[in-house]
């Protein structure tokens, strides 16, 4: 389970990934990585500072699928004062068998999307108030993917989050990417109805070939054969989420969903204004008594 989120500013980068770091210490960038397991956090940490000696790279502990870990970190981050430009949020739990996170909500729905939905709000005022004193934009990046295409009827089965007898993994897991990207619609809404200068999208990094589908045994197997000729590797992967992150060309983009570092287009239920408004209270329901 690759749990994360990627919080950047102009001297502070926080990024779970084993590629994007390399690709954004090489800016000068101080990064800080937050992982669940910080055994392998340190050993991405060292092979960077190995290969690139003045990078500036710390860990901190964030499990996405924990509210209690991700207000854990929130506060730390915002404890210490560190400024925050950009947050990139990218937690990722493919098709597992039903599961529950220990705050009793189906696995895939919690990580994917509550501890980025959460994480996102606890640090918004931080990202405000450097926008606001640094005179630069802010901005916001959701991790979401083309399986949001394949999800329930309904596309997000409010009154059924933890139904277990009616649960198909595939379809849960389109369900959580489908919430990212109306999570991005919803908050670019508020944030320019708000008239501040932060921006959010979302993104589909492409078909990568990571230990995502191994709850999938043999569909991962075809994926390995296969993957050589037909899926991203992980810097190619990454290439869209820094090109959104970062690019000059995004400037003042907000609200839409990126493939291939080109603007897409989402599914009609990706692209419902009310449906994401539901969601984000929701949301807000399931998260603010945690």
């Amino acid at each position: 389970m690759a749990l994360a989120s990627l919080l950047l500013s102009q001297e502070h980068l926080v990024v779970l990934e084993q590629r994007r770091p390399w690709v954004l210490a090489l800016r000068g960038i101080h990064v800080i990585m937050a992982v669940r397991n910080m055994d392998s956090g340190r050993k991405v940490k060292e092979a960077i500072i190995k290969e690139f000696p003045d990078a500036k790279i710390d860990v901190m502990e964030l499990d996405l699928s924990s509210m209690s870990s991700v207000r854990k970190f929130a506060s730390e981050y915002n404890s210490s004062a560190l400024p925050l430009n950009i947050l990139i949020n990218n937690a990722g739990v493919m098709a597992p068998p039903f599961m529950e996170s220990e705050d009793k909500i189906e696995l895939q729905f919690a990580t994917n999307h509550l501890g980025h939905f959460l994480l996102t709000n606890l640090l918004l005022d931080n990202m405000k108030k450097t926008a606001r004193e640094s005179q630069k934009e802010g901005r916001i990046v959701i991790v979401a993917s083309e399986g949001h295409r394949v999800v329930y009827g309904e596309g997000i089965r409010f009154t059924k989050i933890n139904d277990r007898s009616s649960y198909y993994s595939v379809l849960a897991y389109g369900q959580s990417k489908l919430a990212n990207i109306l999570h991005a619609k919803e908050l670019a809404r508020r944030l320019k109805e708000e008239g501040v200068d932060i921006t959010a999208n979302s993104l589909h990094p492409g078909a990568i070939a990571t230990n995502l589908l191994r709850h999938h045994s043999f569909i991962e197997g075809v994926a390995s054969w296969i993957g050589k000729y037909v899926l991203k590797n992980i810097p190619q992967g990454a290439a869209t989420t820094c090109y959104v992150a970062l690019h000059p060309q995004v400037k003042g983009v907000s609200g839409e969903y990126f493939a291939d570092s080109n603007i897409g287009k989402p599914s009609s239920l990706a692209s419902d204004a009310e449906l994401a408004k539901k969601l984000w209270e929701f949301s807000l329901s399931l998260t603010e008594s945690k």
